[in-house]
C-alpha cells in the first residue's frame, strides 16, 4: 500500500512551537520592584503612625524634657544616654521589668493554653454548641478592655460581688494582696484575649487533612496526643503568629492593671512597665524618662521576637 499523496503537505503545514514570550502574554508590572509598588501606600501609612512617633520617643529620651521645658521656662538640654542611666540605676524599675515580664509570661501561657483548648474543642461539639461558643468568645473580644476590667471588679467585689459569695470567702479583697490582684488581672486579661487564639488556631485545624486525624486515630493515639504530635507541628506557622501577637499585647497591658488595681495597686505592688511609664510620664512630668521606659520596652519586644523566630527557624519551620 502507498502513502496518501498529500501526506508530505501535512507534514510540511506543521505550525512550530514558539519558544519565546507570546506577544499577547502580559509581563508583570515593573520587573522585580512590583511588590514594592504594592506595598508602597501601606508602608507609607505605617511610616506615619508607627516611624514618626518612634523617632519622636527616642529623640525626646535623649533630652531633659520636663513640665518646665514643656511650658517654655526652661530651654530643653541635651542629655544623651542620661536618662538611661538613672533609669537602669533605679532599683524601681528593674523590680517593674521583672513583674512585667513575670506576668506577661502567664498570660501569654494562660492565653494559649485556654485557645488551644477551645479550640480543639470547637472541633468536637456539634453546629449549634459550636456557634454559641464563638458568638460568647466574640462578644469578650469585642469588648472594650475598661468596660471588661469593671465587669471583672464587680464580679469580686468584696461586699457585692457574687464570686466571693459562691466560694464563701466573704468579704475578701481580691486587690489588696499583690499576687491576688495580679491573678485577678490575668483572669480578666486571658478572658479577652483568648477568642483570638481560639479562633485562629481552628481555622488552621480546619485546614488539616481529615485523613491525617483519622490515620492518628486508628493508631491509638489520645487527644493530648494528637495534638502534640500531629496538630501542633501541623500548625507551627499559625502558633508562632498567636505568640507573638500575644507577647506584644500582654507585655504592654495597660488599661487592665490601671482600673483593675487603680493605678498600679497598693505602694505600687502592681506596677507593669506600660503604667510605670504612664506613672513617669504623666504623674511626675519627666516625659523624657516616660520615653526612655518606651524605648527599653520597644527594644524588648523586639529582641524576644527575633530570638523566638530564629529559635523556630533553627527548627525547621517554615515561616
Amino acid at each position: 500500500m502507498t502513502a496518501p499523496a498529500d501526506s508530505g503537505r501535512v507534514e510540511r503545514l506543521r505550525v512550530p512551537v514558539v519558544r519565546g514570550r507570546s506577544r499577547s502574554s502580559p509581563r508583570p508590572l515593573g520587573g522585580s520592584g512590583a511588590p514594592w509598588l504594592y506595598l508602597a501606600p501601606a508602608l507609607v501609612v505605617l511610616g506615619g503612625l508607627l516611624v514618626y512617633p518612634i523617632y519622636q520617643l527616642g529623640l525626646i529620651s535623649f533630652f531633659q524634657y520636663t513640665q518646665a521645658q514643656v511650658s517654655g521656662g526652661e530651654p530643653t538640654t541635651f542629655e544623651g544616654f542620661g536618662n538611661y542611666s538613672a533609669l537602669f540605676s533605679d532599683p524601681e524599675f528593674w523590680r517593674v521589668l521583672l513583674a512585667t515580664v513575670l506576668f506577661a509570661a502567664a498570660c501569654v501561657g494562660s492565653t494559649l493554653a485556654v485557645g488551644c483548648a477551645l479550640a480543639v474543642l470547637l472541633t468536637r461539639v456539634r453546629a449549634v454548641p459550636r456557634l454559641a461558643l464563638m458568638l460568647a468568645a466574640l462578644g469578650a473580644w469585642a469588648t472594650p478592655a475598661v468596660t471588661g476590667s469593671t465587669v471583672w471588679l464587680l464580679l469580686f467585689d468584696p461586699d457585692f460581688g457574687p464570686v466571693n459569695r459562691l466560694l464563701g470567702l466573704g468579704d475578701h479583697s481580691w486587690t489588696y494582696g499583690r499576687l491576688s490582684a495580679f491573678f485577678l488581672v490575668l483572669l480578666e486579661v486571658v478572658w479577652c484575649s483568648f477568642p483570638f487564639v481560639m479562633v485562629t488556631v481552628y481555622a488552621g485545624i480546619r485546614a488539616v487533612p481529615a485523613e491525617v486525624l483519622e490515620a492518628a486515630s486508628l493508631d491509638g493515639a489520645s487527644q493530648w496526643r494528637i495534638w502534640r504530635s500531629v496538630l501542633a507541628p501541623m500548625l507551627r506557622p499559625i502558633l508562632t503568629v498567636v505568640t507573638i501577637q500575644s507577647v506584644i499585647w500582654d507585655f504592654k497591658v495597660f488599661t487592665q492593671i490601671y482600673v483593675m488595681t487603680n493605678g498600679g495597686g497598693i505602694a505600687g505592688q502592681n506596677l507593669v512597665l506600660n503604667v510605670y511609664a504612664y506613672q513617669q510620664a504623666f504623674a511626675s512630668s519627666q516625659y523624657s524618662l516616660g520615653s526612655a521606659i518606651g524605648i527599653v520596652m520597644l527594644l524588648i519586644l523586639l529582641a524576644v521576637t527575633l530570638v523566638y523566630l530564629r529559635l523556630l527557624r533553627r527548627q525547621g519551620a517554615e515561616l
